[in-house]
């Protein structure tokens, strides 16, 4: 039997959010998908228990309130979430501020895809 993935998209675009989590799927019908739209909505979600440990982090940079690259830093240095794969995934492909996240500890850098089957393609050599 296989092991049931889960995965945590934090976008604050909720059809982005749709989107990446039917990849995932598609991919990995069993799969558990949670959201959130911001990354101290994350945080919180992670600290309380409301959201389960996921075992890869989807998280877009430029959001309100706690954006990626702050949620990232947060991430990374609270020990329960520190060893959670986090992938970046955003329209920006700024290689400067690619290379600047993966210092951060991120774990890969996607850029948005329109196409679905692009999208799904990805995620298999990702994951």
């Amino acid at each position: 039997m296989t092991r049931q993935h889960t995965y945590f998209i934090v976008d604050d675009d909720k059809d982005d959010q749709k989107f990446l989590m039917d990849a995932l799927l598609e991919n990995e019908s069993n799969a558990q998908c949670f959201t959130a739209t911001n990354g101290w909505e994350a945080i919180n979600g992670l600290e309380n228990g409301a959201i389960p440990l996921p075992d890869i982090i989807f998280l877009d940079i430029n959001m309100p309130k706690l954006d990626g690259r702050q949620c990232l830093a947060e991430l990374k240095r609270k020990p329960a979430f520190r060893q959670i794969p986090v992938i970046i995934y955003s329209t920006t492909d700024n290689q400067q501020e690619k290379k600047q996240l993966l210092q951060l500890g991120a774990y890969h850098f996607m850029v948005k895809k329109s196409d679905f089957k692009a999208l799904r393609e990805e995620l298999s050599k990702v994951i």
